[in-house]
């Protein structure tokens, strides 16, 4: 059951010296307002003047206000919400990832095949075909593709399969990059052979494919079009009710890219940005990146719109590909090629220097945050901001977790102690769960996204979609609709399940909302201006076709926006007559 706080008469504190303010320029009356506030309020109307909200409160109350000028909108019931904000994505890569031809969706290995074939007979001979990021997961067989199988897609092609940090890879992928049976791994990471023969699977873990010599053709590509592109994405976002998101693994380009939008006044979406640094380059190199990173004029001078709030770095593999970091061992799986039954992942940050790093972050003022998907790489980054907070005020730096798919009790309990903060992603529970559940078990997912043992902790916790691939809310990997998401973490439901997994994290629907709104402001250290409905905040605003909050869980996930403003400003849809 949800409960909802109806708003009372002046709900919103307003001083005396402003009763005599400008009329506002727009009210929206005779709907539902969810503020989103710290009572979850529910208020009728809604008044904005210039980007800001003025009030919240009854419709009477709200229509008082109104001079010659204010635009007065009849919701006729419609339920309105904060603006919603994606804890993580990558819109430069998405953004540009079918700029020369559109990429079709893959649910088996003779999609990926085929796909393949179809690029062989357009490419030229000797070019690199790249598949990426075709998750074995949501495959119907389940499995990569074989070296053999791309052998005989693209004989004369060197081919790769990637996804995350493993790869598979063809014979001549393999031959022109000197990867032989002899080849010694620098790094972390291996290169899998037949145990039988001692010749190469085509099997790249934990990040080896840099040692494919891949020679990436000419790029024709301007930096008109990559702009262009980045907004038409943003402007999706915009339609499915996203005003604010923040990309997690920024390049200075992709800074560059959102500043250049911002100054054109073409940025519909407000951006945090977590500054890309290589972990695997030299301490210095390392320490030299979070010092330019810390002075970059959008660190200090960042505004509401465009600003760098810390740093991302990568820990571990991932669910997906069978190279995140367990505690305890994956286990031989023909899903993910693992003959292993000691493995247990891949780390890519030593301790030392992973608690070195986390502590030139933590003084530089930057919020640090790493790409940590099992509960061995939790557990690691915990260690470490452990480490560096007894010696500095950390939680001011709202060190961050991302992903965290896999957890335990102690882990939760260290983060709330500690000030972590997270970004998660429940569309990977809806479209993997079905098959982790096969690799682990149900009693090894107990703690497997646990929303609400973390609010319950206290853990500011906020949704995202780690968007990395396509132009489509549904269609994209990963999909970046925010209502699927939203059904998710209240359903526990996932396709090809026929029970909820582990329903007892389910969240009630105010703290799923929560989870895309004000937690993801405080996230993002937005909270004062953003992330609830509230007097002084700015009007960031979105217009549903259903009421969330009451209708059946099940089609939560069928939700269309009608309108979204950010500032005030309409920038999906349109406002009713």
């Amino acid at each position: 059951m949800l409960a909802i706080v109806i708003v009372l008469p002046f709900v919103t504190n307003f001083a005396a010296n402003h009763l005599e303010a400008p009329a506002p320029d727009l009210i929206l009356a005779q709907g539902k307002i969810a503020m989103v506030d710290d009572r979850f309020q529910v208020a009728e109307a809604i008044a904005l003047a210039g980007e800001r909200i003025v009030r919240v409160g009854s419709s009477r109350e709200i229509l008082a206000l109104r001079g010659p000028d204010t635009r007065v909108v009849n919701l006729r019931g419609k339920l309105v919400i904060p603006g919603l904000i994606d804890s993580h994505v990558h819109p430069g890569a998405a953004s540009m990832f079918e700029f020369d031809h559109p990429v079709p969706e893959m649910n088996s290995i003779p999609d990926v095949l085929d796909y393949v074939r179809s690029r062989a007979r357009t490419v030229p001979e000797g070019q690199w075909i790249w598949v990426q990021q075709v998750f074995v997961t949501r495959l119907a067989e389940q499995r990569f593709p074989t070296r053999k199988e791309l052998d005989l897609a693209a004989p004369r092609h060197p081919v790769v399969f990637s996804t995350g940090p493993d790869a598979m890879a063809n014979s001549l992928a393999l031959s022109l990059s000197g990867l032989t049976r002899d080849f010694e791994v620098a790094g972390s990471g291996s290169i899998e052979r037949d145990p039988a023969t001692g010749e190469l699977t085509g099997m790249l873990r934990g990040g080896t494919k840099r040692h494919l010599k891949h020679k990436p053709q000419t790029d024709k590509v301007t930096e008109e079009q990559r702009q262009e592109r980045l907004a038409l994405l943003l402007r999706d976002y915009n339609s499915v009710g996203i005003t604010s998101i923040a990309d997690r693994d920024a390049s200075a380009a992709d800074i560059d890219r959102y500043e250049a939008l911002r100054r054109a006044a073409r940025l519909p979406v407000r951006v945090a940005a977590s500054h890309s640094v290589n972990a695997a380059d030299p301490i210095e190199s390392v320490r030299e990146k979070i010092g330019a990173v810390a002075n970059h004029p959008l660190r200090a001078n960042g505004t509401h719109e465009l600003r760098v709030v810390g740093i991302k770095t990568y820990l571990d593999g991932g669910m997906l590909t069978g190279s995140a970091l367990m505690r305890r061992p994956w286990g031989v799986s023909r899903i993910y090629g693992i003959d292993d039954p000691e493995y247990v992942g891949v780390r890519f940050i030593a301790a030392d220097k992973l608690q070195e790093i986390v502590r030139c972050t933590a003084e530089a003022g930057l919020q640090f945050t790493a790409h940590s998907v099992g509960d061995g790489a939790v557990h690691a980054l915990l260690d470490a901001y452990a480490e560096v907070g007894a010696s500095l005020p950390i939680r001011a730096t709202r060190p961050c977790i991302t992903h965290c798919n896999f957890m335990s009790a102690e882990a939760i309990a260290k983060m709330a102690q500690l000030g972590v903060v997270a970004d998660i992603q429940p569309v990977w529970l809806f479209l993997d769960g079905a098959t982790l559940q096969k690799q682990f078990g149900d009693d090894r997912l107990e703690y497997f996204q646990p929303l609400r043992s973390l609010m319950e902790s206290g853990v500011v916790v906020g949704g995202g979609s780690d968007h990395m691939q396509k132009l489509g809310a549904r269609r994209a990997i990963n999909p970046y609709d925010p209502f699927l998401g939203l059904t998710t973490t209240i359903t526990r439901n996932a396709r090809r399940l026929e029970t909820p997994l582990h329903a007892e994290q389910a969240l009630s629907r105010a703290q799923a909302l929560a989870f895309y709104t004000r937690n993801n402001a405080y996230i993002t250290f937005r909270e004062s201006a953003i992330g609830s409905l509230e007097a002084g905040k700015l009007a960031d605003l979105v217009v549903l076709d259903r009421d969330i909050l009451e209708c059946p869980a099940s089609e939560i996930r069928e939700t269309k926006v009608l309108t979204t403003l950010l500032g005030g400003k309409v920038v999906a849809g349109a406002l009713p007559d």
